[in-house]
C-alpha cells in the first residue's frame, strides 16, 4: 500500500519535471507561424458562423475600459502561477487522503495539454493582424505590470516563451481544477463556494478578454480535464503496480535473490536439518560410538 501522504521532496521533484516538460514543450510547438496563423483564424471564422466569438466585444470592453483591462491583466499574468501550486501545497498538508488524485489529475491533464499545443500550435488573437480587430490588453496596460510589451511575460523574456500555444488553454483548465478542489475538499462556507465557482469563470473571461485566447481555447481546456480526470485513477493504478514491482526487485536484490543468484549448499543431517555437514565418523564418535 502507498503511503498516504508522499514524501514531499518526491512530490517537489515531480512537480519540476512536469513543468519543466510544460515549458519544453511549449517552446518546441513554436516553429510554424504561418500554421499558428491558419489554425487560429480558423477557430476564429468556425466561432463566427456559430456565434461563439465572445472574445470580440470582452476584448473591446477590456480595452476601452481601464478598470478593467488593468486587473485582468494583473491576474492573467499571475494567478495561474499562484494559485494553483497553493492549492496543491494545501491539499497536500490538509488533505492527504486526497492529494495523490488530485495531483494525478492535474498533471495528467497538463500533458494532454502539451500534446495540444505540440500537434495543433494556435495563435491567440492577439496575434492575429490588426485587421481582425483584436488588442493585446497586456500590451496596452504593460506600463502599470512587471510583464513587456512583447508577450504576456516578464519584460524582456518573450523570446522565452512560446506565444502560439493557445489551444486548449490551461488557464482555464487549472482553474476548473483548483475549483473542484475548494468545492470539494474546503470548508464548506458560502464565500468559498463562490470563489470555487467565480475563479474558473473570471478566468475565462480573462483569458478572452485580454486577448489570449479564444473561446472554443476555454472549452478544449476544459475537456482536457475532463478527460484528465477519467484518467487519473488508471494512471494511479498503473503507478501503484509499477512502485510494487520496482519494490519487489529491489528487495530480491538486497537478499541476493536475483536472476542467476546460487544459494550455498549444505548437507542434511538424519534429522532433516541443514548446514551440519560433519562426516559419519565425527557423528560416530560424537554418540559415543569409538572403539576399544
Amino acid at each position: 500500500m502507498p503511503r498516504v501522504r508522499p514524501r514531499w521532496w518526491t512530490e517537489l521533484l515531480l512537480i519540476v519535471v512536469v513543468y519543466g516538460a510544460y515549458s519544453g514543450a511549449r517552446l518546441l510547438a513554436r516553429g510554424d507561424v504561418s500554421t499558428a496563423v491558419e489554425n487560429g483564424l480558423s477557430i476564429l471564422r468556425l466561432e463566427r458562423t456559430l456565434f461563439l466569438n465572445a472574445e470580440e466585444p470582452l476584448n473591446d470592453l477590456f480595452t476601452s475600459e481601464a478598470w478593467l483591462g488593468i486587473p485582468s491583466s494583473f491576474a492573467y499574468a499571475s494567478l495561474h502561477y499562484l494559485v494553483t501550486p497553493a492549492i496543491l501545497i494545501w491539499l497536500f498538508k490538509r488533505r492527504p487522503a486526497h492529494y495523490r488524485l488530485m495531483r494525478t489529475w492535474l498533471m495528467g491533464s497538463t500533458l494532454m495539454g502539451l500534446i495540444g499545443f505540440t500537434l495543433m500550435p494556435t495563435s491567440p488573437p492577439r496575434l492575429l493582424h490588426e485587421r481582425h480587430g483584436f488588442t493585446d490588453s497586456l500590451s496596452q496596460y504593460s506600463d502599470y505590470g512587471w510583464w513587456g510589451d512583447e508577450a504576456s511575460a516578464p519584460s524582456g523574456m518573450g523570446d522565452l516563451t512560446n506565444q502560439y500555444a493557445a489551444m486548449p488553454s490551461l488557464h482555464v483548465g487549472w482553474a476548473v481544477w483548483c475549483g473542484v478542489a475548494l468545492w470539494y475538499f474546503g470548508p464548506r462556507t458560502w464565500w468559498l463556494r463562490a470563489t470555487a465557482v467565480g475563479y474558473p469563470l473570471i478566468t475565462v473571461m480573462v483569458v478572452m478578454g485580454t486577448a489570449n485566447h479564444y473561446f472554443m481555447d476555454a472549452l478544449a481546456g476544459i475537456a482536457v480535464m475532463i478527460a484528465g480526470l477519467l484518467l487519473a485513477r488508471p494512471l494511479m493504478r498503473l503507478a501503484e503496480r509499477f512502485q510494487e514491482r520496482f519494490a519487489t526487485v529491489r528487495g530480491a536484490a538486497v537478499r541476493g535473490e536475483g536472476p542467476g543468484s546460487v544459494r550455498p549448499y549444505a548437507p542434511e543431517r538424519a534429522d532433516g536439518a541443514r548446514g551440519a555437514g560433519r562426516s559419519e565418523a565425527e557423528l560416530s564418535r560424537s554418540s559415543g560410538g569409538s572403539r576399544t
